[in-house]
């Protein structure tokens, strides 16, 4: 079931690729953004996280951390020197999709399959000028999985969602700055 705005956020408590303990409760007092995201090889999903990790100073000094998803596993993860750099940001391994449920992303094969026709093209000539990892699905990963998108508040309260329609359909940039400075 889909998430709704103005709710607390379901809480985890898991490791991330690093060993690192990520307990969501210990971001209580900050503003907080957690992306969900397909495969360690999507590049719609990796031009996404080089571009938050290049804001990320940014985001961090007005007061923003951010958590990622992915449903690889560790072991793939681990393997890419992109996804090694994303650190200090936590990255975690969710293969079973048990955080995916409990956010409410639902899989869409329909969706995926339109984005792939629509726009793979530009995003693998995009991803490979930024130099981020493009390659098949591994070991249990998904063609279906569909990304999302969520701001916390203070006090982990769900005040921003974006379940993507396409592969390419994120929360803008401005919208996660107007969050971060307090403005919307």
């Amino acid at each position: 079931m889909k998430l709704q705005k103005n709710v607390p956020a379901p809480l985890f408590k898991l490791n991330d690729i690093y060993g690192r303990s990520i307990d969501l409760n210990d971001y209580r007092d900050k503003k907080v953004f957690i992306g969900f995201f397909r495969h360690a090889g999507c590049p719609f999903c990796n031009i996404r996280v080089h571009t938050l990790q290049k804001a990320r100073e940014e985001l961090k000094a007005k007061g923003l951390e951010m958590i990622f998803f992915f449903e690889s596993k560790q072991s793939v993860l681990l393997m890419s020197t992109f996804h090694k750099e994303v650190s200090p940001i936590p990255l975690i391994s969710d293969p079973e999709k048990k955080m995916y449920s409990a956010y409410g992303l639902e899989p869409s094969g329909y969706k995926s399959a339109i984005s792939h026709l629509t726009s793979f093209v530009q995003t693998a000539y995009k991803a490979s000028k930024l130099g981020v990892p493009m390659h098949m699905m591994a070991d249990g990963e998904s063609i279906s999985t569909m990304p999302a998108e969520f701001l916390l508040s203070e006090g982990l309260i769900v005040k921003e969602i974006h379940y993507s329609e396409r592969l390419n359909d994120r929360l803008s940039l401005e919208t996660i700055r107007a969050f971060a400075a307090g403005k919307s």
